[in-house]
């Protein structure tokens, strides 16, 4: 016997839940992008520049002692962040000037200092990355995300109608911010691996809403006598099982790699988790009930289908 997650003929009634959800998407698109504007995101080397090291101690290091003995060195000022557990440290230093050498000579100097205060340390990575590239990757990034919105944009505005397009930008949106707001309040490493999950999480999401948009386009011309609110109803709970399967068996997959998988992904992982729920909670309660907010009616049946009236259905 198929696995079933979602019962059939399943009626729930998502449309009277949608000025609950509106607030709740509103709530947390406000308090995401004020902790964006507040706090900011903890970028990774990939974005502000300089040299970044793992090392990983015996047992954890008291982080103010441990600040004090690499600016010891004399190599810069040095910021500390625990990596997975408080046995792995990120050391971050300004990239050092000069000779090709001469971060490897930077690498040296603070691996003699701590191996002589705390036996046993290990160096797992190393990443340097120059200032102007850390620029240049800060302007691609933002251009991908930027492009890839205004393309789901375009996409749904001529494969459907202007309206549909309005509303799936919308969830995005709300998608994005509030996956962005999560690596702000958590002070997770934002680098260019979380770039590439808020992209696949675009990419999902718009995939999702596509999907059930379709399913309300054929019901819109199907059901030509029922009130909007049943076609969005009827459409969200036709499409609900694949919705629901989908995201149950990625998510199943990513929290795999999430608690088993190496901590070098972790912030990749976590970023898509959360994207997947977000997406999916934005496809069912957000961006198909906003159709009723920005206008989108039933047509009206011609002429020649009024033979055929009373085989149609009725909500």
């Amino acid at each position: 016997m198929p696995l079933k997650l979602v019962p059939d003929n399943t009626n729930i009634g998502f449309v009277k839940l949608r000025f609950l959800a509106f607030a709740l998407t509103l709530l947390l698109t406000i308090g995401a992008g004020a902790l964006l504007a507040t706090r900011g995101l903890n970028l990774g080397v990939d974005f502000v520049g300089g040299l970044t090291m793992q090392v990983e101690f015996q047992k954890p290091p008291e982080l103010d002692s441990l600040r004090e003995r690499v600016n010891r060195v004399g190599v810069g000022d040095a910021a500390l962040q625990e990596f997975g557990n408080a046995q792995t440290i990120l050391v971050r230093l300004p990239l050092p000037e000069g000779e090709e050498g001469a971060v490897q000579r930077v690498v040296g100097q603070v691996r003699v200092a701590l191996e002589r205060d705390y036996p046993g340390v290990k160096f797992v990575r190393v990443e340097s990355v120059s200032g102007k590239v850390s620029d240049e990757l800060i302007r691609d990034g933002l251009w991908a995300v930027g492009l890839s919105m205004l393309f789901v944009a375009l996409f749904t505005w001529f494969r459907f109608e202007w309206y549909f397009g309005v509303s799936t930008v919308v969830a995005l949106v709300h998608d994005v911010v509030v996956t962005l707001g999560f690596f702000s309040l958590t002070w997770l490493e934002f680098d260019l691996n979380i770039v590439a999950a808020v992209l696949t999480i675009i990419g999902y999401s718009l995939n999702d809403k596509v999907v059930i948009d379709d399913r309300i386009r054929e019901n819109l011309r199907k059901y030509r006598q029922m009130d909007i609110k049943q076609i969005i109803d009827l459409s969200v709970n036709e499409t609900l099982p694949r919705t629901v399967m989908t995201s149950v068996t990625l998510l199943a997959a990513l929290l795999a790699l999430l608690f088993l998988g190496p901590e070098v992904i972790f912030g990749f992982t976590a970023a898509m988790v959360l994207g997947i729920v977000i997406g999916t909670y934005s496809s069912i309660f957000v961006s198909s009930s906003l159709l009723i907010s920005l206008g989108v009616k039933t047509r009206a049946a011609p002429v020649e289908d009024k033979r055929t009236k009373g085989a149609e259905r009725i909500g």
